[in-house]
Parts: structure tokens; sequence; C-alpha cells
């Protein structure tokens, strides 16, 4: 069953272009371990304030997003780049969900 995945990240305000930076190199190590593609959105109006960052992702099941989210926290590259982001997002949190009938 698909799921989706949604992350919802504060980002530190002034630091958009070095999270520009650093997530083409989040692109190719997260295309190496197979995480689908991500579509990301900033906030302009709503709950959020506009250092509020949506990645969401298309996964073709829970089990796969498991594998590899496995895999992502076994892997020393992604692990170095999730420590270089902390100076770059002060929050995140993720959300998964799964559709109605």
């Amino acid at each position: 069953m698909v799921t989706k995945e949604r992350m919802i990240q504060k980002v530190f305000p002034g630091k958009w272009a070095e999270l520009e930076e650093i997530d083409k190199r989040f692109n190719a190590v997260e295309s190496r371990l197979g995480f689908p593609p991500k579509k990301r959105y900033q906030c302009i109006m709503g709950g959020h304030d506009m250092n509020t960052l949506i990645i969401e992702r298309q996964w073709d099941s829970l089990a796969a997003m498991e594998a590899v989210v496995d895999k992502a926290f076994a892997d020393p590259e992604l692990q170095a780049l999730v420590e270089e982001l902390a100076s770059i997002v002060k929050s995140s949190q993720v959300e998964v969900y799964t559709p109605l009938p």
C-alpha cells in the first residue's frame, strides 16, 4: 500500500542558501540509497512561519520505506550530512500517512 512521508523542518533564519547547497548533496546520497524523489515546499501562508520547509515523498509501501531508512541509518555519508544539517535546521518532524479507501 502506498505511503506518504511528510517532513516538517524549521530552518534557522538566513540559512536557506546553505540548505540549498547541502540538499544537493543529500539528493545524491538519497538516490544512491534508494529514496524516491522528494518534493520541497516553503511555507508562505498558514499555520507555519516562512522559515518552514515541507518535504514530501511517496513510497510504494511502509516496508519499502523502512528498508531504505534502515540503510540510511547505517550509511556514514548520510549520517555526516545529518550532523552538518544541525546548524541549518532548528527542528524536524516526520509524519507518515496511508491513503483512505
